[in-house]
């Protein structure tokens, strides 16, 4: 959870009006008691999915007490207790996992609001937990979900009985739904005549004429299962991966009827199978010829086979068998060599040559410690085109020459070798056969890794497509492929491999994707923003839009078993820890599936699948964005920044206003003490509530009507839609004036939002802003949601001053005074990055997640300086995600993490500061941080 976006608990009156804020403490979850002396919540930020977690962040149940003002932790299991609910004055029910399982338990507390005895269970189930429950009114009774079914459970026998519920009930959407799509195209592939696309469109293979005013399509596959990957081995015959039998295999079509092979005009199609393997085979590339094909096998495999006409295989060879899987996999025009980028172990990813029929060491052609990726032959065979972000980590696109002699030709020398070739063209216009022979590329491996050449260096990234026919244009697509957040428009470009002549093919920032191009490399096919089908005549650049009709019958049931078993043997076959943290996956499947596939809403349908998914224990894990039929009504509420605070007339009194939001602006300024009377003519009372006025009034001017000093006056406003910037600023500002009272002026304060870039450059920046002039610094993860920085935060604080200079005039008299400057060096002119020399203290809390945690983690085991605070997270695991068949998707925890010094895993084990201090739950609201005094008074009594 993020600092500014803590919740808070606020009241409003049951006849209406506008809610305060009840609770000076962050939290949520809250329950009145019935004689209105205490409140009962909930603090804590881990999901409740996770129903093992124990850690730091678990959710704890806390008490109020109104009448002192004083709060008290109820719970101190260590895994989550969460939604407390009052039996009567002194019994409170809430739901927790301290036996295993979610159950409901029970705790008592006194009239002065001591806690009493112990926990006892009222519930008791074992296999799978409930997911939520209510308790009567009057204490006796408590109803539960667990599973598909309902319980009510006697509280004070504990005696629990099954509801049977029977209803007769319609679906609540239409089961089958047909669709007709015109976009959302993620796979092209051109038959070798150029005269059909085949598309996939929601995992179905559909076939279009390539003619601009064709229309019309032809699904060839008609099936519910993710059929993809479609690779042409002939006019007549597609390839295409599909996990219809129940693992990814490699399939064909072709035509049914003897009488008509052409796939897009027969009315009868048949499919086979053509592997049956243990391992999913993944990412078809047909050879040049047709007659070998190269494939991945499981997860680290390159496959390559002889194919014939009719798609049987043979000779099968092994490439790679490692646990890293090769990709952009690409063939030489002489359909002798294959190009592949891989990664190491240290996560380095090279270009790697490999001769198709293994009888060749592959060779490493990149060589360098970024990342290279893509490769891509020119049609001549005497380039290899890759991208690479070893400029400053931006991606461009570069080349390497295979062979020495064209290494060392100079400009003149192509130059005489395109007037040599042109000529020698004009000669043989007259032949009937202009069909070029195909050239054996030939490889001088010797320093070819020396041989690189950078085409391209523009701002964010350029990523290599394709050679021109001639080999001398190259074609790339534009975007943000720098570690900054540089605003880079997605286009298509040419330029030639010299770097001269760019030229913008598209424009308007269209996303160019799915390119690829036809046999004779005379048109390029891509999709655009949406997924829209165009064309583009490599000989003009004109471009063509390729309108399609696409029809598709969509049964949702079938589909979500569809959905259900791509997310889970994606988790199978990708998860870092093959044991899955000790939990049976195969089991965990047969007791959630049932429950996910009868759920009524795919909204359902992914809480479901996502609670099996917290039965592992593992962060960075979810099943997100689902196709949701739902139509909701979206609605927006506009912010002025302020706090309210009803008055007995039922006006409102401002009683705070957050930096830089719409009422602390010059224009419109709303000062603490006004009174709100009306909002556009529309009075507050006591039964009003201002936030239906503001509804739908972001970034709208609107008037407010306040009494300021005795005075009616009316302010002009501009509410915005958003404050989590503004929250976060403030929470910022604030932790910054308490730094400089706990130290009295000693120390410099900052907080690292997040691990990306623009946090690190304003990390950077407040170095000199925050830490100028002082003795020392205060570095805060706490709230940090994690990302990527940590090594360049690192490499800030590690810097050794080996040195120090002395600039002309900075002393009259060198000799005697150059000790004066021992602690100069000019950093910014000789690191790329900043430097801090100082000393420094680390602040963590149960709320610095993934990242920010392994940066608490080498903090502490580097020693730069004491980690103050409370245990973080424990949640590391480096993530990557899985599209799904209906566009939604799943993460991917593929790494794992440790701790060098300890050998521990950071997943599940948090990094625990030097000194542990917890804050106070109201600490925020009375401007207090304890944990920071903390920090500050140690890193002052070092300073000593």
């Amino acid at each position: 959870m993020q600092v500014e976006r803590e919740y808070e608990t606020h009241i409003v009156n049951e006849d209406g009006g506008t809610p305060r804020r009840f609770l000076d403490a962050t939290g949520f979850d809250a329950a009145l008691s019935p004689n209105g002396k205490f409140v009962v919540f909930v603090r804590g930020s881990c999901r409740l999915e996770r129903e093992a977690y124990r850690g730091p962040a678990n959710r704890d149940v806390w008490l109020y007490n109104i009448k002192k003002d004083s709060y008290t932790k109820l719970t101190d299991y260590d895994g989550n207790d969460f939604y407390p609910q009052w039996g009567d004055n002194n019994t409170i029910y809430f739901q927790s996992s301290r036996t295993g399982k979610y159950n409901v338990h029970k705790l008592t507390i006194n009239d002065a609001g001591d806690k009493q005895g112990t926990i006892s269970q009222i519930t008791n189930f074992t296999d799978i937990g409930i997911f939520s429950f209510q308790v009567s009114k009057n204490g006796k009774d408590i109803v539960l979900t667990k599973g598909n079914m309902v319980y009510v459970v006697n509280a004070n026998t504990k005696a629990q009985n099954p509801i049977r519920i029977t209803i007769a009930a319609d679906y609540r959407f239409d089961p089958v739904v047909h669709k007709t799509y015109s976009s959302d195209v993620d796979e092209i592939a051109i038959s070798p005549n150029g005269d059909y696309a085949a598309i996939n469109i929601r995992g179905e293979i559909f076939i279009r004429e390539t003619s601009k005013d064709k229309k019309r399509t032809v699904n060839v596959t008609k099936s519910s299962f993710r059929d993809t990957d479609a690779t042409w081995l002939n006019d007549s015959t597609l390839l295409f991966i599909s996990d219809r039998d129940g693992q990814k295999d490699v399939y064909l079509v072709t035509s049914d009827n003897e009488e008509e092979s052409d796939l897009f005009k027969t009315l009868k199609h048949k499919i086979e199978r053509v592997t049956k393997t243990a391992e999913d085979e993944s990412n078809l590339v047909l050879s040049p010829n047709g007659n070998a094909i190269a494939y991945n096998l499981g997860r680290g495999q390159l496959v390559v086979a002889n194919i014939d006409s009719k798609g049987k295989l043979s000779n099968k060879k092994t490439l790679l068998d490692g646990w890293a899987t090769a990709s952009g996999v690409s063939w030489s025009p002489d359909s002798k060599w294959l190009a592949y980028s891989l990664s190491d172990l240290d996560f380095n990813s090279e270009i790697y040559i490999h001769k198709a029929d293994n009888s060749k060491t592959p060779v490493n052609i990149s060589m360098h410690p970024k990342q290279d990726r893509g490769p891509v032959w020119s049609p001549d065979g005497k380039k290899l085109m890759f991208s690479s972000n070893r400029n400053n980590s931006d991606y461009d696109v570069w080349f390497t020459w295979l062979t020495k002699a064209d290494w060392e030709k100079t400009t003149e020398d192509w130059e005489e070798a395109a007037d040599e070739d042109e000529n020698g063209n004009d000669k043989k216009s007259d032949k009937k056969d202009n069909t070029p022979k195909v050239k054996d590329v030939v490889i001088d491996y010797e320093d070819i890794h020396e041989r690189q050449v950078q085409v391209t260096s523009f701002v964010g990234g350029e990523f290599g497509q394709l050679f021109s026919k001639d080999s001398k244009t190259i074609y790339y697509t534009t975007g943000n492929g720098s570690r900054g957040d540089a605003d880079v428009e997605s286009d298509l470009f040419k330029i030639q491999w010299d770097g001269k002549d760019k030229k913008a093919i598209t424009t308007n920032n269209t996303r160019p994707s799915n390119i690829t191009v036809d046999k004779k490399l005379s048109k390029l096919y891509l999709t655009k923003r949406g997924g829209s089908l165009s064309s583009i005549s490599l000989s003009n650049d004109k471009s063509e839009a390729l309108s399609f009709s696409a029809k598709l019958d969509i049964d949702y049931n079938v589909e979500s078993q569809q959905i259900f078993n791509e997310a889970w043997k994606a988790i199978k076959d990708g998860f870092y820890d093959p044991d899955f943290h000790g939990q049976d996956w195969d089991t965990l499947r047969k007791k959630y599936e049932t429950l996910a596939l009868n759920a009524s809403t795919r909204t359902d349908f992914q809480s479901i699948f996502n609670w099996m998914l917290g039965q592992i224990n593992a962060s960075h894990m979810g099943l997100y964005r689902v196709e949701t039929r739902e139509d909701l009504q979206r609605e927006t509420t506009g912010l002025l920044g302020v706090e309210l605070e009803p008055t007995t007339k039922g006006t409102l009194k401002v009683t705070s206003v957050v930096p830089t939001m719409p009422g602390d602006r010059s224009a419109s300024e709303i000062l603490v003490g006004d009174i709100i009377t009306a909002v556009n003519g529309n009075s507050i009372n006591k039964s009003t509530n201002i936030y239906e006025f503001l509804e739908g009034t972001a970034n709208e001017k609107i008037y407010l009507e306040i009494t300021r000093g005795g005075a009616s006056k009316e302010v002009v406003i501009r509410p915005k839609s958003s404050n989590r910037t503004e929250n976060y600023n403030a929470w910022v500002k604030e932790r910054k004036r308490l730094t400089e009272v706990y130290s009295k002026g000693k120390l410099g304060y900052i907080h690292i939002q997040g691990m990306n870039w623009t946090s690190f450059e304003r990390f950077e920046r407040e170095l000199t802003a925050a830490g100028l002039g002082k003795q020392g610094i205060v570095i805060d993860v706490r709230f940090n949601g994690g990302g990527w920085t940590t090594d360049y935060l690192m490499a800030v604080l590690n810097v050794k001053q080996h040195a120090y200079t002395v600039p002309r005039g900075a002393a009259k008299n060198l000799e005697a005074e150059h000790t004066k400057f021992i602690n100069h060096y000019p950093y910014s002119e000789r690191l790329p990055l900043a430097a801090w020399t100082k000393p420094s203290i680390a602040l963590c809390n149960q709320n610095s997640y993934s990242n920010a945690e392994i940066f608490s983690h080498a903090y502490k085991t580097l020693d730069i300086g004491t980690l103050v605070g409370v245990p973080t997270f424990g949640a590391v695991i480096s993530t990557g995600g899985t599209g799904l068949i209906d566009g939604s998707y799943i993460r991917m925890p593929f790494r794992g993490w440790y701790v060098k010094a300890t050998k521990s895993n950071m997943e599940l084990g948090p990094a625990v500061p030097d000194i542990v201090v917890y804050n106070n739950p109201d600490d925020k609201a009375k401007h207090r941080d304890t944990q920071l005094k903390k920090a500050v008074d140690e890193l002052l009594s070092q300073l000593k």
